[in-house]
């Protein structure tokens, strides 16, 4: 990959991850009937089901430290714990493609015309 030039598999790569996550939320599809049968996926539609995914992971994981917190019995702290990680990663992920998107915005406005 050459310096100042976007690298479009990546960008491709993260589209086919979006989209996947897209029609999970959905219920829809499985994931490996996406890249078959799915059609054009608009962008802020497949971003905002990934965004509503990790929202619902890290409510998931608060809920379940709640109620170890609070004593249930069938509630242990290794599952509170493992949730906690999971919503760390997925919030990560989300961070490192908001990353990535802005660097590919910045490099596309610095493009000379």
């Amino acid at each position: 990959m050459k310096t100042g030039m976007i690298d479009t598999s990546r960008i491709e790569a993260m589209m086919a991850q979006l989209k996947t996550a897209a029609t999970r939320a959905q219920g829809t599809e499985s994931p490996l009937q996406v890249g078959k049968t799915a059609g054009k996926v608009d962008f802020a539609d497949a971003l905002k089901s990934s965004l509503d995914q990790v929202n619902n992971v890290q409510q998931q994981s608060e809920q379940l430290g709640q109620r170890f917190a609070a004593g249930d019995d069938k509630v242990n702290l290794s599952d509170v714990m493992i949730s906690m990680q999971k919503a760390n990663i997925s919030f990560q992920a989300t961070v490192q493609v908001r990353n990535k998107l802005v660097s590919a915005y910045h490099e596309i406005m610095n493009m000379q015309i």
